[in-house]
C-alpha cells in the first residue's frame, strides 16, 4: 500500500484568459475546478495505473467537502483529518499567462490534529510507501518531513519525497527512497544553474552522497534523468507533444516511476514509466490515464525513438 500525505490541499480553479489586463475586469473563456495538491496528484495517477494507495492530509469547511468529493469521482481512497476551523485553500491557476497562480493559505493545523496524522503512518508495514509531496502550511514545523522519516526509519518504508530547500535538505539523513527535485530546485541547493541533463547528473550524484536512494530529476522540455542506488544513470529527451496542462506532470512523474518500479523492481523501467505519466499529464487537460501513459511509454520503448 502506497501512502500520499498532502498538508495543504486545495481546490484548483484553472481558468484561460484571452488578453488579460491588469486593472480591467477579465473574463475567463475556458475553466476547470480539480481536486488539488501534490499528494493528491499522486493518488489519482497511481489509482489510475492500478496502484493501491490512500490519501492523507488535512481538510477544513466547505472547500474541503468539496475537495474529498472531487477526489472520489477520481478513484481516490482517503483518510482526510478534518479540522474544525477554516477553509481549506482556493489555487487561482490562469494557464495562459506563463503559469501564473494565486495560492490560498489554507487553515491552520493544530498540535493534535497534527499528531493524529503522525499516528496514521504506524500502520505502514515493510515493503509499503510514503510520499511527501509539496510545501507545509505555516502552521506546522518545517521539520514535520523528517520527524515522519525518522519515525518510520529502519521499518522498510519506500519514503519518496517532493520538495524544495530546507525540507527537502533536511530529509536527506533519512535515505528518501527517491527524490524529485527540477533542474532549478536542484540548481537552488548547490547555487549553481543547471541547463542540460548533463550538467544535472553530478548534482544529483551529490544529493546521493548526502544520504537519496534514487534521484529523479526533471527538466521539462529536456525530459529528465535518473541517477539510480546502482550508480546507473538514465536520462531521456521528453516525449514530442503539446503542452496542454503543466499541473500535476511532476507529481504523475512520481506515480509512473513508482508505480513502475513497484511492477518490476526495475529501474529503466521505473524511469521511462515516470517520464510517460509526466509526459501523458502534460498533454493532456487532466492527469494522465493509463492508457495515454503506456502510449507514450511504448512510444519511447521503440528503437527508432532518438535518446
Amino acid at each position: 500500500m502506497i501512502y500520499t500525505v498532502t498538508f495543504n490541499p486545495s481546490l484548483d480553479y484553472i481558468v484561460s484568459v484571452e488578453n488579460f489586463t491588469l486593472g480591467k475586469t477579465n473574463r475567463t473563456h475556458r475553466e476547470q475546478i480539480l481536486p488539488g495538491g501534490k499528494g493528491i496528484n499522486v493518488s489519482i495517477v497511481l489509482g489510475n495505473m492500478g496502484i493501491e494507495n490512500r490519501a492523507l492530509g488535512f481538510l477544513a469547511g466547505f472547500t474541503g467537502r468539496e475537495i474529498e468529493k472531487r477526489a472520489a469521482e477520481f478513484g481516490v481512497q482517503s483518510e482526510f483529518i478534518y479540522l474544525k476551523e477554516g477553509n481549506s485553500r482556493i489555487n487561482l491557476k490562469l494557464k495562459d499567462i506563463e503559469g501564473t497562480e494565486i495560492n490560498g493559505m489554507g487553515p491552520v493545523i493544530s498540535g493534535d490534529k497534527l499528531q493524529e496524522l503522525i499516528e496514521k503512518t504506524d500502520r505502514l508495514q515493510p515493503g509499503d510507501g510514503l510520499v511527501l509531496a509539496g510545501s507545509i502550511p505555516v502552521s506546522i514545523p518545517t521539520s514535520v518531513y523528517s520527524e515522519l522519516m525518522a519515525r518510520l526509519a529502519g521499518k522498510g518504508i519506500l519514503c519518496v519525497v517532493d520538495a524544495t530547500g530546507e525540507l527537502l535538505q533536511d530529509a536527506l539523513q533519512y535515505r528518501p527512497f527517491l527524490i524529485k527535485p527540477n533542474q532549478y530546485e536542484l540548481g537552488e541547493i548547490f547555487q549553481v544553474s543547471l541547463v542540460s541533463r548533463e550538467d544535472v547528473i553530478p548534482y544529483a550524484k551529490k544529493l546521493q552522497q548526502m544520504g537519496a536512494v534514487n534521484v529523479l530529476v526533471s527538466l521539462a522540455g529536456q525530459g529528465a534523468v535518473l541517477v539510480d542506488e546502482n550508480g546507473g544513470v538514465h536520462e531521456s529527451p521528453a516525449p514530442k507533444g503539446t503542452l496542454v496542462n503543466a499541473v500535476g506532470a511532476g507529481d504523475s512523474m512520481v506515480a509512473g516511476f513508482l508505480a513502475g518500479y513497484l511492477k518490476k523492481k526495475e529501474y529503466h523501467h521505473a524511469f521511462l514509466m515516470g517520464l510517460a505519466a509526466g509526459s501523458a499529464s502534460a498533454f493532456s487537460e487532466n492527469l494522465a490515464t493509463a492508457k495515454e501513459i503506456w502510449d507514450i511509454y511504448h512510444r519511447m520503448e521503440s528503437p527508432f525513438y532518438a535518446r
